[in-house]
């Protein structure tokens, strides 16, 4: 079982979604820390164009192209030149009143809680596998407990065919016990449905051509333990509440002035100039006047403060959701825990019962075997002996598997398999 779990962990489809959202969130916080570098951006341009320009304002659109430099003294005309244009700006932002540590913050709490995301579906794929496992265990011995009962059933054929050929017991009887094994055969037949079903489902999780090996032995007891506190549901559903809170400090320092110091040097080059001649040819091609400048440039968003105290309450009350959810969850699980230790004594309690049944089953189908062989017994009390023989046999087997699945219950319900695991043979 340690195996199929480890295997089902590694490779599970579920599990490799949550990785590659840790891997995405990883990748978020290095894009946020980035947000320190300067900004360089660089332009070149060439195009043919009309020189002719217009006293007025325009405002900001994406139509009309945009020149500069004043009206030309040849009035309209319609001659094109070529026009350059190459540059870099540099812009870099020194300080920013704590913003872009917060939005780093933000991303490395939204990388958290990918983790724990991560150790919730570990979690889910393990007690899955475990579980499929134990239940194909349970398929398996359910069928070596109806084999047994064919056995027994055509052993009873043998002797009631003997007892019949010997005119000790009526031909109906024979009749009867042969329907019985046709009974048992088929009650094989559905128990091995039941094992290929099992199987399948724990070739889902752990692969196909996983051995299920028997448990002969009651898992040792262990003294009760509480709810871990490093239980990866709450462990998960705490990363999202401090993601919300990160988000929420990245919001409280929007409302700040932003500087942007800047270094732009550029050229450009123009096929014409003030007095107006149009040499053609190639001028203009080339940058012919060039410039410099450095400042810095600070912006407020002035009248952003309600939209950020309304977003800061959306995400206040989100705080409050998630908190509230926090809260269900650590009640739940906790009540999941009682239940999961009453179960663990129940079960335990059962698989101290079983085996002397089985005993004192076998005791009797014995002596009423002897007491048919011997005509002071029907052929009713025989079989109906078999059928409760079977049934302890199964549930004896279902009884110790029941104390490892409610043990695998309760360690599940801790958020740890491990000590669980520890205790397979």
């Amino acid at each position: 079982m340690p195996d199929a779990v480890k295997q089902a962990t590694a490779k599970y489809p579920s599990v490799q979604v949550s990785l590659d959202q840790v891997a995405e969130a990883a990748a978020g916080v290095n894009l946020a820390r980035l947000a320190y570098l300067p900004r360089a951006e660089m332009l070149g341009q060439v195009n043919r164009a009309t020189a002719n320009n217009v006293f007025g304002l325009l405002l900001p659109q994406t139509v009309v192209s945009p020149i500069s430099g004043p009206l030309l003294p040849t009035g309209a005309s319609f001659a094109s030149v070529w026009g350059t244009a190459v540059g870099l700006m540099i812009n870099w932002e020194p300080f920013d009143f704590g913003r872009r540590e917060a939005e780093v913050a933000a991303a490395a709490a939204s990388k958290t809680r990918a983790e724990a995301a991560v150790a919730r579906a570990e979690l889910e794929v393990a007690t899955a596998t475990a579980d499929a496992y134990l239940t194909a265990l349970a398929a398996e011995q359910t069928v070596l407990s109806a084999r047994a009962a064919v056995t027994r059933s055509q052993e009873l054929v043998r002797l009631t065919e003997a007892l019949v050929q010997a005119d000790l017991r009526p031909g109906a009887d024979l009749s009867r016990i042969q329907s019985e094994v046709l009974l048992a055969q088929a009650q094989v037949v559905r128990a091995e449905q039941a094992a290929a079903t099992a199987r399948a489902t724990l070739a889902q999780f752990a692969g196909p051509g996983t051995p299920v090996n028997s448990f002969r032995a009651l898992p040792p007891a262990a003294p009760p333990a509480g709810l871990a506190a490093t239980h990866p549901v709450i462990r998960e559903q705490r990363a999202a509440i401090d993601e919300i809170k990160s988000r929420q400090t990245v919001l409280d320092k929007s409302w700040y002035p932003r500087l942007n110091t800047q270094a732009n040097v550029f050229g450009r080059g123009a096929g014409t100039n003030l007095n107006g001649p149009f040499p053609g040819g190639a001028a203009g091609l080339a940058p012919n006047t060039g410039n410099w400048a450095i400042g810095a440039t600070v912006t407020f968003p002035l009248l952003e403060y309600k939209t950020l105290r309304a977003r800061r309450q959306v995400e206040q009350q989100r705080i409050s959701r998630e908190s509230s959810r926090q809260s269900l969850l650590e009640r739940e699980l906790a009540a999941a825990l009682d239940r999961a230790r009453i179960a663990v004594s129940t079960a335990r309690n059962l698989a101290t019962i079983t085996p002397r049944q089985v005993a004192l089953l076998g005791q009797t189908l014995e002596q009423t075997t002897a007491r048919y062989r011997a005509g002071l017994a029907n052929l009713n009390e025989v079989t109906d002996t078999q059928r409760l023989l079977t049934q302890a046999e199964i549930d004896h087997a279902l009884a110790l598997l029941n104390v490892w699945r409610a043990e695998l219950a309760l360690a599940a319900t801790q958020g740890d398999l491990n000590p669980f695991l520890s205790k397979v043979p």
